[in-house]
């Protein structure tokens, strides 16, 4: 018998926004004590910086180029590999609740079935294995969805329609009249996917995602081991939490980010000194990622908006945080707070004012790159509790858990369990991690691949619409933290770009099966 799982993942939201991890906007008590008690990771890496790719890594133990999720649009393969369905094997009563988006959200016709769950009425359907079995769709008992807003076809959709539909017009439009992601500014300084919600805290999605999944762990036979992904779409744009809460964060008094450049001049200098996309989406030239508003332009943007969008996440972080709080209780009631092992981390993180820029992209940076990532074993195994300094990556979440359920790591998995400490990372070789991008949007094409040491942080842009295939970027993380002065021509750094080169080559011929690329279907 293995140990229960909880794993908890929030959508969107920076290693900074912990108060473990030194934050100091938002109020974190439950993962903070979570962090004490358990392995704080300090350098986390996803795969992918938008959500599709990332969680379709979280669920797949693969990178993007390997199982075919390349890019938000592409859905992956139902046959995919899954960990739900290596623990549902293993006798594993299998969830996920809130936010899954491994298939598009916006899916007029029909096409895919976690679209189709609420309105068919059941808990899962059948669907292809990897192994070439049928069962449980991608191997859940049972799913119950959730994403930004309230309209469209999955379970919170259709509850607040049927339940509160007077409240629906509360809620950030998050697409506009041409389906493009939403430019429209609102809350007090006219921030874009900015909006003052007066929906009821109980109604509004966070909290529902609590309800629900307490409601699924109180159907549990008490002997009976559990996976459950609890998925949070906060603190993901837009940022419209239930205005009631909003004096929690008072955003006139909130300090500008330490990777705010204040003077237009100094954002400039900075921004280009970097790949050449980068300056082109400041400018409003150019739009690599759909989840960036088409019509809004970077340069814009004030230095009250960059406080009021950073106050509004640090309150829906809070929120998140509350209800984990309210989860963990439930456990204890049940009896289980002993033997369960709890999961905490997030998909990709925002640039929430970092070289003043907004949202996210082909932009290999700490805000994008660094994520928050807490694991407390279950009590019961009397934990050593740690902080791991070594880079690890989200792909390794998989065979974290079936690590956890005592299930062999299957050969589809690309990634390791975690690091316990730093010396189990040396002894077992964890000295880096990659992140891929790929995207074709608005006739843009952009190829990118990043490698993450303890010391350095590289990127090579492979040729496409904007680059060539020789620009670059590599930044010295002892000795500039924030990333602003890029040594990828620097003479003085040939060696460490020689070496690092090395390794995302050997990234790109990795042994293994590659899934063909997903076909992009939606923008979202």
């Amino acid at each position: 018998m293995g140990r229960k799982i909880l794993f908890i993942t929030s959508d969107q939201q920076r290693y900074d926004t912990v108060g473990a991890n030194g934050g100091q906007l938002a109020r974190t008590p439950h993962l903070d004590a979570l962090a004490a008690d358990g392995i704080r990771y300090e350098r986390c890496q996803p795969t992918s910086v938008v959500c599709m790719p990332s969680r379709a890594s979280i669920l797949t133990g693969q990178f993007p180029s390997t199982h075919g999720a390349w890019m938000n649009g592409v859905a992956l393969a139902e046959n995919a590999p899954s960990v739900a369905e290596s623990l549902h094997d293993a006798g594993y009563a299998t969830a996920l609740i809130g936010k899954a988006h491994f298939e598009p959200f916006l899916d007029p016709f029909g096409r895919f079935r976690e679209n189709a769950l609420a309105n068919l009425g059941v808990p899962t359907v059948e669907s292809p294995w990897f192994d070439g079995r049928r069962g449980v769709h991608r191997g859940f008992d049972f799913l119950e969805l959730a994403t930004h807003g309230v309209l469209g076809p999955l379970h919170y959709a259709k509850w607040m329609q049927t339940q509160h539909p007077e409240q629906l017009g509360n809620f950030y439009p998050v697409l506009d009249h041409e389906l493009n992601v939403n430019a429209l500014g609102g809350g007090d300084t006219g921030a874009p996917q900015v909006a003052f919600n007066v929906v009821p805290r109980e109604w509004y999605h966070t909290d529902w995602v609590a309800d629900r999944t307490i409601a699924w762990l109180d159907r549990q036979d008490e002997n009976r081991d559990w996976f459950c992904w609890m998925s949070f779409p906060d603190p993901h744009h837009p940022w419209d939490p239930p205005r009631s809460e909003l004096a929690r964060v008072p955003w006139r008094d909130v300090e500008l980010p330490t990777n705010y450049p204040v003077s237009e001049h100094e954002r400039e200098a900075l921004l280009d000194q970097k790949a050449r996309h980068w300056r082109a989406w400041y400018d409003g030239l150019v739009v690599s990622n759909y989840e960036a508003p088409a019509k809004w332009v970077p340069a814009t943007l004030t230095a009250n908006q960059v406080r009021e969008v950073n106050a509004l996440n640090a309150v829906e972080v809070e929120l998140i945080d509350e209800a984990i709080g309210r989860v963990l209780a439930m456990l204890e009631r049940r009896g289980w707070g002993d033997e369960v092992d709890v999961i905490f981390t997030t998909d990709h993180g925002e640039l929430q004012g970092d070289f003043g820029l907004l949202f996210k992209g082909p932009y290999h940076v700490d805000g994008l790159l660094r994520l928050p990532l807490i694991w407390r074993p279950a009590p019961v195994t009397a934990p050593t509790p740690a902080v791991v300094t070594a880079p690890v990556s989200l792909v390794s979440l998989a065979a974290t858990f079936l690590g956890i359920a005592h299930v062999d790591v299957p050969s589809w998995s690309e990634g390791a369990s975690l690091p316990t400490s730093d010396a189990d990372a040396e002894a077992r070789g964890c000295d880096q991690s990659v992140t891929e991008w790929d995207s074709a949007l608005f006739g843009v094409d952009v190829h990118v691949r990043t490698v993450v040491t303890s010391e350095h942080l590289y990127t090579e842009y492979l040729a496409g619409t904007m680059h060539d295939g020789s620009e670059g970027e590599l930044y010295d993380l002892v000795d500039d933290p924030l990333q602003r002065v890029n040594r990828f021509g620097d003479p003085q750094y040939a060696n460490v770009r020689a070496v690092l080169s090395e390794r995302l080559r050997a990234h790109a011929l990795r042994p293994g099966v590659r899934a063909t690329p997903g076909e992009l279907v939606a923008p979202v």
